[in-house]
């Protein structure tokens, strides 16, 4: 098993940066997919950005891509979403999750339980 707990999601305006954390614990290691996606309301959950444990791979969604970043710490079993350039359009609950590597790419099934980013105009 897996558990995942997101922090640092809350209030900013438009322009503004966040970061958000996710720490692992359990049976995290170099063969799993860590990811975070985000549900804004009265809409589907989509994919933000993935990163992969066994190496330097990284994909984002055309949405955040040149202002959110993805990044881990090995040693803290931590992985961080750093969101530069916020707009009003990035306001949702942003979950973190893991996927062993080996499962197909939408088949998350680990999840935290999600941290609520809000940004105004």
């Amino acid at each position: 098993q897996v558990q995942l707990v997101e922090s640092g999601g809350g209030l900013a305006q438009a322009g503004a940066s966040l970061r958000l954390s996710c720490a692992a614990s359990g049976r995290i290691n170099s063969a799993y997919v860590m990811a975070w996606f985000r549900q804004a309301p009265g809409k589907e959950r989509e994919f933000v950005a993935a990163l992969n444990l066994a190496g330097p791979a990284t994909r984002y969604a055309d949405s955040v891509k040149e202002r959110f970043t993805i990044s881990r710490d090995n040693h803290r079993n931590m992985i961080y979403l750093q969101m530069n350039n916020l707009k009003p359009e990035d306001t949702a609950v942003y979950y973190c999750a893991a996927r062993h590597r080996a499962a197909p790419s939408t088949e998350y099934n680990f999840w935290g339980q999600g941290t609520q980013v809000t940004v105004s105009s």
